[in-house]
């Protein structure tokens, strides 16, 4: 598990970093869950803390440019998240949400960079 932080910024930036001979472009899915922890012993007060955890998901030896590439970049992404969600789960049993709507929410909040990546790598591809 490598920490990183998450691909920012536009297409035409990341069709550049596509093109140039940069690292491959990686996202960061993270997945998080509220969990009551009991800090201090005041009375009536506990305090709700977010936890997260994210994975680095790489594009290595994927063309986003094609269907089959992009298809198997989003099961990587899908994959992350059910399983930062489930590690999350076996941290904090007493958690929420539970591990299916965690791994959909953190899945589709790291679809808007998978989405970029993939636009890039058609605009790349196109000559655009």
């Amino acid at each position: 598990m490598r920490w990183t932080i998450p691909v920012t910024g536009t297409v035409a930036a990341l069709a550049a970093a596509l093109a140039s001979a940069q690292p491959l472009p990686e996202i960061t899915v993270t997945s998080s869950r509220l969990v009551e922890a009991t800090i201090d012993a005041t009375p009536g007060k506990v305090p709700v803390v977010r936890v997260s955890l994210g994975y680095t998901v790489s594009t290595a030896g994927l063309d986003l440019s094609t269907h089959a590439g992009a298809q198997q970049f989003e099961r990587r992404v899908s994959d992350a998240a059910w399983a930062a969600c489930r590690e999350l789960g076996k941290l904090y049993p007493h958690s929420t949400p539970d591990d299916a709507q965690c791994a959909r929410a953190a899945t589709s909040d790291a679809m808007v960079k998978v989405r970029a990546l993939e636009a890039a790598a058609a605009m790349l591809k196109s000559g655009r």
